[in-house]
């Protein structure tokens, strides 16, 4: 592979890590703010107008922003039974398929994504619920994660492209942790 697209890749991997694990402290907030709903609900039969709402507009763009780096990862949901028993070869093969799939989902998610989030940015967006906050940062995480998930299956189309054909791929687990 040559040394810009390298250190490109390595790069985009690099921004995605760095996002996840921000990302992963959004749940240091979810999980006290439904554990007070839980009690306030439920001991006290005093909901919150806002509690779950929160917990919404946080989830979200903890489930998307994970995803980018989750796909490096081989985290998502897989045939991993029916892959396993294919040669290295069939696996590669089945890779370079899958990421131009997973590049243009997401293209055609990002085109129809984007000019609801510019719209709810642009108008300030919120829930119109009783609480009523703003819902366009949220909104903001569909195109940008998306983006984000575009680079990174692009960067794992090359890095398998740039494989030799008869090598298994490294786990980014084990390699980051010897």
């Amino acid at each position: 592979m040559p040394a810009w697209l390298s250190v490109s890749t390595s790069a985009i991997t690099t921004l995605n890590r760095w996002i996840f694990q921000i990302t992963v402290w959004l749940m240091a907030i979810v999980v006290p703010v439904m554990l007070y709903e839980v009690v306030m609900r439920y001991l006290f039969d005093a909901p919150t107008v806002w509690g779950m709402e929160l917990a919404v507009l946080l989830f979200g763009p903890y489930f998307l922003l994970g995803g980018p780096y989750l796909l490096h990862l081989r985290g998502h949901v897989a045939l991993d039974l029916a892959r396993q028993r294919l040669s290295l070869a069939w696996q590669r093969r089945l890779d370079l398929i899958n990421f131009p799939i997973i590049v243009f989902f997401c293209a055609v998610l990002l085109y129809f994504s984007a000019p609801s989030a510019f719209s709810a940015w642009s108008y300030r967006e919120t829930s119109f619920s009783a609480w009523n906050p703003p819902i366009w940062p949220a909104k903001l995480m569909v195109p940008l994660a998306l983006a984000l998930m575009l680079l990174q299956a692009l960067v794992e189309f090359v890095r398998v492209l740039f494989r030799a054909p008869d090598t298994a791929e490294q786990n980014p687990t084990e390699a980051a942790h010897p």
